[in-house]
């Protein structure tokens, strides 16, 4: 019954109203049951006097989600991808070949199956609301659109069009998806359904004919890049680019752009599905599928939690405080007002105050810019902040967040100040990158209220926070704090207070491990260039140490020395460079030269200026990666399994991702280690301990683990 109730038509004079409402579920999926209801609707359709049909959600923000990701995890064979991929093409080339028109109603998340539904229409009418968001995002969890995504979208928005949005997968905006084609119409979204019935009421009049999805290329230079002759450049171009910016490392990329480029103008469809559902099971239930998809579990679990064991729910936030105006405090003050809370900036000068609010004001300009937001929505968005010297408004603050110079003795000074002008309970968190939140509670009259909110910087881009729980934090706070994360749009992760918390603590012995790889006479360029395109980081140790900041690093190796003993050692190049003036990115000047602040080439003077001689690079590539990689495996051992900084090897690998960009295709740091097994891990390092020092000695529970043949995951 639910599922008839889930998936229904309600007559609406010659128009067929399918509502899609999956009871259950927060949002409508295509699971198996689903689908065979609606080839049930599709079939009595073909058998009705209805003249047209839409296709509508009654869910709040989601048109339809896609295909049950579980669905997928749960496939294991070639035969079991191809099966469903045949099941779900089938369905779409029944909407497709419907005796009448059928058009989508589409209000929200339009993505995966759900856009390729909607591809499957004769017309497309979209809401435009700021949720309502149209794309294939498949690539993303390590596959290809399967339903015929890869098939219909060129022909509805043109190769270049379909290509910008499968090989990045991307959901586009209504009004970029208006533009390019994607969809026919737009409106206000409480008028959407009344709309759409007009619209397919117009359509009967015509004679309830079915469209013929053409693309119709615009201007000379689009019309010859889409035709025959162009299209050669097209696919070129965008094999370059994505190699470019994947190094191969995501096969789903390539495998798509070959379908597309395959059946683009193919004129027999059930040839051209073929040849989709052949990629799709090219690269479904491979190892970079399986990891991406696990990772996007990983997300889901984060919406779900509240940081803590138990139902607490803690405060509702709707106004935050910020104390200290920089870099750190005005990317937290955009991101909370983006999200609608009101905030109050707080400094000791006008001067900073203003920084604050140009620094939040910049990056809504960029959106203006880029027409991803209008003028009066940045100044809906800027009416969010406020500002001053003095504590005015902070009684109503919910959370505080304070993001002032990492020095213990002000920080202790400015949390017992500031107590005083805070409702009772009003919870206080510290942005701190590596103080002790343990310490600094106790210049809180009420620590049970106190914990660490590590944001990474910049905070606009990085998805991570750090949820620093201290000895006497609450779960009240923590649950707070959590949600006040996810509200920003942020992923947290709970961990406890230690040493570098959990990211950097892993972090450092690995940039310090690039700065020994220099002593030893290796090319920043080569090692870099190992880590990024052999390995799939980001970026590599030494531009990493640039962005940072090298002065901080110096700082942050030198309190972990003292922390740790003998497991940090600091490489003599690294006390030579606290001796220069390079800073990195922030003066311009680091192991790489910076124009207007973006990088450039290796800055050859350095070497001279560490009292290096000419790189001979006698390292090899299995050494770079492995000491660099198995040393911070080697410390996630001990922060997971003995002093349980973090709950579970899945946040510790959630953190790794989105706090250093650890390639997503590899899963996270301990998945990536489970491949690699656990009694390498342990001889490599031996045989490193031996070579180059105590720091590579494997630790007690990473030589267990290797003892009786156990994983992380």
């Amino acid at each position: 019954m639910s599922i008839q109730e889930s998936l229904k038509v309600t007559p609406k004079g010659d128009v067929a109203l399918i509502e899609w409402d999956h009871i259950g579920e927060s949002a409508n999926k295509m699971s198996t049951p689903i689908m065979a209801r609606l080839k049930e609707i599709l079939e009595e359709l073909n058998d009705s006097s209805f003249k047209a049909a839409v296709i509508i959600s009654r869910k709040k923000k989601i048109f339809i989600a896609g295909a049950d990701i579980n669905e997928i995890k749960s496939l294991k064979t070639k035969e079991d991808f191809a099966g469903a991929v045949s099941g779900g093409q089938e369905i779409m080339n029944f909407v497709e070949d419907l005796k009448i028109p059928v058009i989508a109603a589409i209000h929200g998340a339009c993505a995966g199956g759900g856009c390729e539904l909607s591809l499957a229409c004769d017309y497309r009418i979209a809401s435009d609301a700021s949720e309502t968001k149209i794309g294939l995002p498949e690539t993303k969890l390590g596959i290809i659109p399967g339903f015929g995504g890869c098939v219909r979208l060129p022909r509805v928005v043109g190769v270049q069009g379909a290509l910008d949005i499968i090989l990045a997968g991307k959901m586009v905006p209504a009004k970029k998806a208006f533009k390019m084609g994607l969809v026919d119409k737009m409106v206000h979204p409480a008028i959407l359904e009344e709309q759409a019935l007009k619209f397919a009421n117009g359509v009967i009049a015509k004679g309830s004919k079915k469209r013929k999805k053409q693309h119709a290329p615009q201007g000379l230079m689009n019309k010859f890049l889409e035709s025959g002759l162009g299209r050669p450049v097209v696919f070129s171009q965008a094999k370059k680019m994505t190699m470019k910016k994947s190094h191969g490392h995501y096969p789903a990329l390539l495998v798509a752009l070959n379908v597309i480029k395959k059946t683009a103008g193919m004129s027999n469809r059930s040839k051209a599905m073929d040849i989709e559902k052949q990629g799709f099971c090219e690269v479904a239930g491979g190892e970079i599928s399986k990891n991406l998809i696990n990772l996007f579990f990983m997300m889901e679990d984060v919406k779900k939690r509240n940081g803590v064991d138990g139902d607490e729910k803690g405060l509702e936030v709707s106004h935050l405080g910020v104390l200290g105006a920089g870099t750190m405090g005005g990317g937290i003050a955009y991101v909370a007002a983006d999200k609608g809370i009101f905030v109050r900036l707080k400094d000791i000068s006008t001067d900073s105050i203003a920084k604050g609010f140009e620094a939040a004001r910049k990056i809504w300009d960029k959106k203006v810019k880029k027409r991803r937001m209008t003028k009066y929505e940045l100044t809906e968005k800027m009416g969010h902040i406020s500002g001053g010297l003095d504590y005015a408004g902070f009684k109503q603050l919910d959370v505080v967040v304070e993001a002032i110079v990492e020095n213990m003795d002000i920080k202790k000074k400015v949390i017992a100040e500031t107590y005083e002008n805070l409702k009772d309970d009003c919870v206080f968190a510290t942005n701190t990158s590596s103080l002790s939140v343990t310490e600094m509670a106790t210049a809180h009259p009420k620590p049970e209220n106190f914990l660490g909110m590590h944001f990474f910087s910049p905070v606009h881009m990085m998805p991570l926070v750090e949820v620093i729980r201290g000895p006497q934090t609450s779960d009240k706070a923590t649950a707070t704090v959590y949600n006040l994360s996810k509200k920003m749009g942020k992923i947290p992760v709970v961990v406890k207070d230690a040493p570098g918390f959990l990211v950097n603590r892993l972090l450092v012995p690995y940039m310090m491990e690039a700065a020994f790889f220099l002593q030893e006479g290796a090319s920043i360029e080569k090692v870099d260039k190992i880590f990024v395109k052999k390995f799939g980081m980001p970026m590599g140790p030494f531009a990493l140490m640039d962005s940072v900041g090298l002065d901080v690093c110096v700082k942050v190796s030198k309190i972990f020395k003292e922390s740790l003993g003998e497991r940090i050692e600091l490489p003599e190049m690294l006390l030579k460079l606290e001796q220069t003036d390079r800073l990195g990115q922030k003066n311009g000047k680091g192991f790489y030269n910076y124009e207007n602040g973006r990088k450039k080439d290796v800055d050859q003077s350095v070497y001279t200026d560490l009292g290096l001689g000419s790189p001979s690079d006698p390292l090899s590539e299995e050494d770079i990666i492995g000491r660099a990689m198995y040393n911070m495996v080697n410390e996630a051992a001990l922060v997971l399994l003995e002093e349980h900084v973090v709950g579970s090897a899945e946040d510790l690998d959630l953190a790794m991702i989105m706090g250093t960009g650890f390639p997503p295709f590899r899963g996270g740091l301990l998945r990536w280690a489970d491949k690699e097994g656990s009694e390498k891990i342990v001889d490599d390092l031996e045989v490193f301990a031996s070579k180059y020092g105590p720091r590579f000695k494997p630790t007690t529970p990473l030589r267990n683990m290797a003892k009786t043949q156990r994983t992380f995951h």
